[in-house]
């Protein structure tokens, strides 16, 4: 691990452990825009809102994070994922069945209780074990950490990134 990164990530968790992901999660998805933002990112290009919220925390902190780690990524996939799924697909039933409604009910009440923990997951991983790197000078602005210069930039994508970027506490002077 380069030494940089290691002092960086060791003046970067008190940050962390100060600003509790859920909390910032709640107050930012609670912006004007942001929850539609997240949505659209999510329905529309593949984006886990969880991760998403993950890597603006730590923007908000100067700090950019590699991969997503793989047993957050298969809580998504496993647990999240399956139960957004079948919230969605028993929308129209719930519309018209009461009974279809409250099951949905509960079905979305797991899904959020599902994204809470993975956010406390993340935040776990991020105080216990992740290393990080200050976001260099060339990649300020939250569209160019979140995207690679592979990845195909579409037109909704950049407007919804810079709509959550918008919501953001200015970034801390020092780092």
């Amino acid at each position: 691990m380069d030494p940089d990164s290691t002092e960086f990530t060791a003046r970067l968790r008190p940050r962390l452990a100060t600003s509790p992901l859920w909390d910032f999660a709640l107050a930012i998805y609670a912006r004007p825009g942001v929850e539609q933002a997240c949505l659209t990112l999510q329905d529309e290009h593949g984006w886990d809102v969880c991760e998403l919220l993950w890597r603006c925390w730590l923007y908000q902190q100067g700090a950019q994070a590699g991969a997503l780690p793989s047993q957050v990524a298969a809580w998504q996939r496993e647990v999240t994922q399956p139960l957004r799924r079948l919230r969605r697909n028993l929308k129209p039933q719930a519309q018209a069945d009461p009974q279809v409604a409250s099951v949905r009910s509960r079905i979305k009440q797991a899904e959020l209780e599902a994204e809470q923990q993975c956010l406390q997951m993340l935040m776990k991983i991020s105080l216990n074990e992740l290393a990080f790197s200050p976001i260099p000078a060339r990649l300020q602005g939250l569209e160019n950490v979140l995207l690679s210069s592979q990845q195909r930039q579409k037109k909704t994508q950049l407007m919804a990134i810079r709509s959550v970027e918008s919501q953001l506490d200015p970034l801390p002077a020092a780092r």
